[in-house]
């Protein structure tokens, strides 16, 4: 039995070795235009290697199955089964690591399934290199995959010499124990533990520079997760000529600002952008603190979430980018790194960023997101005691979050500050220590415009107020009771502007999206927002024509002037109607998502 355990974990440990030196040729191979120094490197690996151990762990499976099977039955036709086996990771390890580190130079992003678009034209995708260049590659990739056969080949040593099976009962059960005890090991281990979030590539991320992050991601990995994503996710949506979507899209989503009134005092205040987790507006009855401020500062009256969970509505508001029916764009690490954002455009304005989440950053790949799109320091449950960490079931409760916030806002800073912040205790289990209303949902909000309360009075004590403008707005809303994707209440948001800066009170009553805060905000900062393709100044004079757009699981609604429709893209029919012109909602809403995800498949 030793002896066929000493196998496994010899297999095991060279999977591990043969990823992280993977790590360090792509780093080597790719320096030109990307320096780094040797810290780099161990950085690289350490922060990479839970990825490794993960990923390591999928392609241990097969040896483990083999392995419980000779206990019983130890034949030839096992052996020549790993031989094979070997031969095919041999293989595939050698094809990822040699394309991962060929392929990055020009497309600098980490190998995905993506790349295999390429082989239905193939004298394209050949035509950027010389036939040397490709030979050498050939080359180099058959040697690689010889000297990891080879490598693995030598693993499988130890369990020839195995004792051989014996037909007993305490055999049988030694083995059947060790099947069982091995499952859950199997199970966490390639999960990534026992938390919130799965094993995925933004858990690798760590560093401003780009390059080091993707070194860190695992190609193996990459390559796999990225298959549901591409094949799946991201869904043509061809209803129209070129010429006539881009017809129907005329003058819906301008790009520039024009004689845009001004709202705060001040173009370069501390901004701090709240994300109120599920935070609808049907909720007002329970946030009280919520609409005084709406009263007192500036208030769009007519804002809709883009969509329904809270991986898309970060993008949504960050990077002013659509949502889609089926597709996260948080989940895409190679298309994220494309995106505008608030904080890359702020920080390269002067401003400081830097982002507060009480829960798993590396949920949905967050962290990547946030890294790639110009966020520098991070602050998350891990930077929190294990009994802060426990006070509710998806991390730091809000309470606690918001005094980290306050405190990172009113310590001594000699630039501008932009701030995001998503609550969190909003959420399924509505866990909350503050019990003041019965039903627990409506409880959990209840303390959310607490929170807020408590952090607003606090805020206005100090220097800081004056020169703070804060926004709040939900990632998006939820079902409650009969409120559904079939209700146009359901999707309606608050969206509200306030601190010291705020010049007066100001009710917006033009329909929006979330999405248009990333325009809407730069341009009363006097930056430029022409690179937010899809996000709209609403206070500029060429937002002509008011409409919101979300999108859930397979369907879409569309609002606008002439009222409300839902359109569900499995039954290819409206669902609900409450518009006096549906059909142009459904044309348009149409337009709106064959011309994102296009933008979306483009993107690189």
């Amino acid at each position: 039995m030793l002896k066929r355990a000493e196998y496994l974990l010899r297999f095991y440990l060279l999977t591990l070795l043969l990823f992280i030196a993977a790590k360090v040729l792509f780093m080597l191979c790719n320096a030109a235009g990307n320096p780094f120094k040797a810290g780099d490197v161990v950085d690289v690996i350490y922060h990479g290697i839970s990825l490794d151990l993960s990923t390591a762990l999928y392609f241990l499976i097969l040896p483990f199955l083999i392995t419980i099977i000779s206990i019983y039955w130890q034949k030839k036709p096992l052996f020549v089964l790993l031989r094979v086996y070997h031969l095919i990771i041999a293989i595939a390890f050698a094809l990822a690591f040699v394309a991962d580190t060929s392929l990055y130079g020009f497309w600098h992003f980490k190998l995905d399934a993506s790349c295999l678009q390429y082989l239905e034209t193939p004298t394209e995708a050949m035509a950027s290199v010389s036939w040397g260049y490709i030979a050498i590659r050939l080359v180099i990739f058959v040697l690689v995959a010889w000297l990891i056969f080879k490598a693995y080949q030598k693993t499988v040593r130890p369990a020839r010499t195995a004792s051989p099976p014996r037909a007993d009962y305490k055999s049988a059960l030694l083995g059947l124990l060790a099947f069982i005890l091995s499952i859950p090991v199997f199970v966490i281990g390639i999960r990534g533990g026992l938390g919130e979030s799965t094993t995925n590539i933004g858990q690798v991320y760590y560093s401003q520079n780009q390059f080091l992050n993707h070194s860190a991601v695992n190609p193996v990995f990459s390559f796999l997760a990225s298959f549901e994503k591409t094949a799946n996710n991201i869904v043509d949506y061809d209803y129209y000529s070129q010429e006539a979507c881009n017809s129907l899209l005329e003058g819906v989503y301008p790009v520039t600002s024009v004689d845009t009134d001004t709202l705060l005092t001040m173009q370069r205040p501390d901004i701090v952008i709240i994300l109120m987790e599920s935070a609808g507006d049907f909720l007002a009855d329970v946030m009280p603190r919520l609409q005084q401020l709406k009263k007192e500062g500036i208030n769009f009256s007519n804002c809709y979430g883009n969509t329904w969970r809270t991986d898309r509505g970060t993008v949504c508001t960050y990077s002013g980018y659509p949502s889609f029916p089926t597709s996260s764009v948080m989940k895409m690490p190679s298309k994220t790194q494309h995106l505008p954002s608030i904080a890359r455009t702020l920080q390269k304005a002067g401003y400081q960023t830097s982002y507060f989440y009480g829960g798993d950053i590396n949920f949905t790949n967050m962290r990547s997101y946030l890294v790639g799109t110009g966020f520098e320091q991070l602050t998350w449950m891990k930077d929190f005691s294990k009994a802060e960490q426990e006070t509710s079931e998806w991390g730091v409760r809000d309470d606690i979050m918001f005094k980290a916030v306050y405190q990172k806002l009113t310590n001594h800073h000699e630039k501008p500050q932009l701030i995001g912040f998503s609550t969190l205790s909003s959420h399924e289990p509505w866990d909350v220590p503050l019990q003041k209303i019965d039903e627990p949902i409506k409880n959990a909000f209840y303390y959310l415009d607490d929170c807020i309360g408590h952090f607003i009075d606090q805020l206005r004590q100090t220097p800081q107020w004056d020169s703070t403008l804060i926004v709040l707005l939900p990632d998006h809303s939820i079902d409650y009771g009969e409120l559904n994707e079939s209700k146009e209440a359901r999707n309606r948001i608050p969206m509200v502007w306030t601190g010291g800066v705020v010049k007066a009170p100001r009710d917006v009553r033009q329909i929006c999206n979330q999405t248009d805060l990333a325009a809407t905000l730069l341009a009363q900062l006097g930056l430029p927002h022409d690179d937010f393709r899809w996000s709209r100044d609403v206070l500029s004079k060429t937002y002509q024509y008011p409409l919101a757009v979300h999108n859930f699981n397979n369907g879409f609604t569309m609002i606008d002037s002439t009222g409300f429709m839902v359109y569900d893209l499995n039954s290819k029919q409206i669902m609900v109607n409450r518009s006096s012109d549906a059909q142009r909602l459904e044309q348009l809403g149409k337009a709106v998502l064959q011309a994102t995800t296009k933008d979306l498949k483009d993107m690189q």
